[in-house]
């Protein structure tokens, strides 16, 4: 059996409870329903300014009845500390994804990220030390990599950082470390590479390139690629984000706690391979598909030319395997992504749905 089997084998056997932080956003979502799934005790906190009410109805609809009635939900914002403490009691496992994720929004407005990602995240660390949380499992980014050179990334090595975003993340780090040794809070940081997969959102200036090309695709719309297409990225399914978290929270080894890893797949791929796989694969499943064309522009301030993962230390200490290459990964979520993109008048060539799906209820 391998390590995630016996990991969520462990939990089914004995539940615990989490808060999960930023529960309603895309892998908030994904991590409320894999918890539940599991026969757990959650407490989402959200505040909706970046989350979406449709991501849990759509979880609400693929979970049992039962296992929803474990759910409690909490609206509210991580900068209100006293909503943080009485988020964190009696919790055993805390699972924060509250942020301000945009690159380009922290160019533009770097103190609500600052505000958001940092004195948010400290808040959430007070929290959990004063509740005697277990163990706190946070969201970094392959962003603290900065202008680093080296191909693929390793933890202990970073450049400078491009951008507010990247600050507030390695931010959270450095405070993350500090509590692990004044505090005996024991915390883990998980640096994704660009994640993707359902309920992703691909609305706003500054949506992830998936569903923004599959969006333009669907719309008979030009693709934009800012640069030359040659930029390379870690493309990670959410389900291998998922498994992380998992893992992380639940590892016994003493020496996997208060680290930092990289999740991803540890394969690159770049625009114009994304954009030719994509050109492939739709049209099987929307047969009026028409041909895009691609239009270039200039490079994106604060974006990185390269990023992929060396994932051996998530390999080694928390027994991480990803379940999903690139490829296969975009043929599950492509389904999701067209039949869930506005505007697009386009239809299934199958009738194939996400397994388990119902239709929505109202939003919560």
């Amino acid at each position: 059996m391998d390590n995630y089997s016996a990991a969520q084998r462990r939990l089914k056997s004995q539940p615990s409870s989490w808060l999960v932080t930023g529960v309603a956003g895309f892998i908030g979502s994904h991590l409320l329903e894999a918890l539940l799934k599991l026969d757990q005790s959650v407490v989402g906190l959200d505040s909706f300014v970046t989350g979406r009410r449709h991501n849990l109805d759509e979880v609400r609809n693929r979970v049992d009845s039962s296992q929803w009635k474990r759910f409690n939900m909490i609206e509210g914002d991580i900068r209100d500390s006293a909503l943080c403490m009485k988020s964190c009691h009696h919790v055993d496992y805390v699972l924060h994804h509250a942020a301000l994720g945009s690159v380009p929004g922290s160019l533009m407005d770097p103190l609500s990220s600052h505000e958001s990602n940092v004195s948010g995240f400290l808040n959430v660390l007070i929290a959990c030390r004063e509740n005697r949380v277990k163990r706190l499992i946070y969201a970094s980014s392959s962003a603290v990599y900065g202008d680093s050179q080296e191909i693929p990334a390793v933890e202990g090595h970073i450049g400078r950082l491009l951008s507010p975003y990247a600050a507030s993340k390695f931010i959270n780090e450095v405070y993350a470390s500090v509590f692990a040794k004044c505090n005996d809070l024991e915390t883990i940081g998980l640096r994704y590479f660009n994640v993707f997969g359902p309920r992703q959102d691909p609305k706003g200036a500054y949506a992830a390139v998936i569903p923004r090309w599959i969006g333009e695709m669907l719309e008979g719309r030009p693709v934009r690629i800012n640069g030359d297409g040659e930029t390379s990225r870690d493309f990670c399914y959410v389900a291998d984000v998922v498994q992380a978290n998992i893992l992380a929270a639940t590892a016994e080894r003493a020496e996997s706690a208060n680290q930092t890893y990289n999740i991803a797949v540890g394969q690159a791929t770049t625009l114009n391979q994304l954009l030719q796989l994509l050109q492939k694969l739709l049209p099987d499943r929307c047969p009026a598909i028409v041909p895009c064309m691609a239009e270039f522009g200039a490079f994106r301030d604060g974006d990185v030319r390269h990023s992929q993962a060396d994932i051996s230390k998530a390999s080694q200490l928390l027994g991480y395997r990803p379940q999903y290459v690139f490829e296969r990964g975009l043929a599950e979520a492509l389904d999701w992504y067209v039949q869930n993109l506005n505007g697009a008048s386009v239809k299934l060539k199958s009738s194939a749905a996400i397994p388990g799906d119902k239709p929505l209820k109202s939003a919560m």
